[in-house]
């Protein structure tokens, strides 16, 4: 609730700035006419997947899993942080966040195992892990749409920082935590859904939903009719499930607050100062010069600001994915860094688990800079590569 405030705020700013002329009404039509299908994702996928967990899906996932690991916490996390990795890859990682959270949380508590090295997991992957492809992320969509990048084209941009992105924090978070995931614990049997019709549907729309997303069709349109789908299954079968809080209202309030605020900042010249600070050039230096200011941007306000911010100085392909190493991977040191960060923590308190700041923070201090400064070197590698 607290973001849809401040969102609301920033319309109201926004639409200040409108009424006293700062912000021409053209401006405005193509910034709606810009924002309006990602929003439109955003809301669509939300409601899949938030479906789709009622339905079990992620559950079963989660418990097949833990079979698999065989008792063995190492394996469990390993294929934790790969569930991660896809979920953010190609649910967003807000999605991520929201849902992945409880499920790791209530399997290291089956497990008897300390819940803080998959929790831990779940949101820096969920950040780091999303540049791979435009759904991964709210400004990848943006930065796709700016540049009329097919998905695949987006993801041969990305595919080496995107795995550098995965693989860091990974190492850091063994290294730091190896006795609390070098231990055995004893699997517990799974249940099987309470309502096999909707688990059908539900994993089959998921599945038919990933392709779509990098069919290159607008994202909105598969994950919108893939909503629908999940809405009729459960209107007919469940209907108690469907409740307007299923459509992420404060999160559309607050990215249009965001979008408006920002564009009139944009109009009134007061983001031209960054500009200096971002530099040219897709050289290393500049590339780590353009990502570190987007890291230390997003930490300080918030990422998708930042990117809004940033973007009219990522003038190619290439410098525009070392913005996003910056706002996405390095977005893991303050909590306000991601809205995916926020969402995280909230459902660690609903599950009384306790994760301090300070220590996320510091542990963000080490990961951010590593990660930020390895997937940019990486994208500045394959680009050479790819050139020379």
């Amino acid at each position: 609730m607290r973001i849809a405030i401040v969102g609301a705020v920033l319309l109201l700013a926004g639409a200040a700035a409108a009424i006293a002329g700062v912000l021409p009404a053209e401006d405005i039509v193509a910034l709606v006419g810009r924002v309006a299908p990602i929003l439109a994702f955003v809301v669509a996928v939300t409601i899949v997947a938030e479906l789709a967990a009622e339905a079990a899906v992620f559950r079963v996932i989660a418990e097949r899993l833990a079979g698999v690991a065989r008792g063995r916490a190492f394996v469990l996390w390993l294929l934790v942080l790969a569930l991660a990795a896809a979920s953010t890859i190609f649910l967003s990682l807000d999605t991520t966040a929201v849902l992945l959270t409880p499920i790791v949380v209530s399997l290291a508590a089956h497990a008897r195992i300390s819940p803080i090295p998959f929790a831990l997991t779940t949101v820096w992957i969920a950040n780091t892990g999303s540049l791979l492809l435009p759904v991964s992320n709210l400004t990848n969509l943006l930065a796709a749409e700016h540049f009329g990048l097919h998905p695949l084209e987006f993801a041969a941009l990305t595919f080496a920082p995107a795995v550098v992105a995965i693989v860091v924090p990974a190492i850091i978070i063994f290294v730091t935590r190896p006795r609390q995931l070098l231990v055995r614990f004893e699997p517990e049997r799974g249940t099987p859904p309470e309502d096999r019709v909707l688990f059908g549907i539900a994993a089959t729309t998921l599945a038919l939903l990933v392709p779509a997303l990098v069919s290159g069709i607008e994202v909105w349109i598969p994950a919108a009719i893939a909503a629908a789908v999940l809405a009729i299954a459960f209107a007919v079968r469940r209907p108690a499930v469907l409740r307007p809080s299923l459509v992420p209202w404060p999160l559309v309030v607050f990215a249009s607050g965001l979008f408006l605020a920002v564009e009139a900042l944009h109009a009134a010249g007061t983001t031209g100062v960054l500009g200096t600070l971002a530099g040219t050039g897709d050289g290393p230096l500049e590339l780590l010069r353009l990502a570190g200011l987007g890291a230390a941007s997003a930490n300080a306000v918030n990422n998708l600001p930042a990117y809004l911010a940033l973007e009219p100085f990522a003038d190619d392909p290439v410098r525009i994915v070392a913005l996003l190493i910056g706002v996405n991977a390095g977005a893991i040191i303050t909590p306000w860094g991601s809205l995916a960060t926020l969402l995280w923590h909230s459902r660690l308190v609903s599950m009384e688990v306790e994760i301090s700041w300070r220590r996320f923070m510091l542990l963000g201090l080490l990961a951010a800079p590593l990660t930020v400064v390895a997937a940019t070197l990486a994208l500045s590698f394959a680009q050479g590569t790819a050139t020379g």
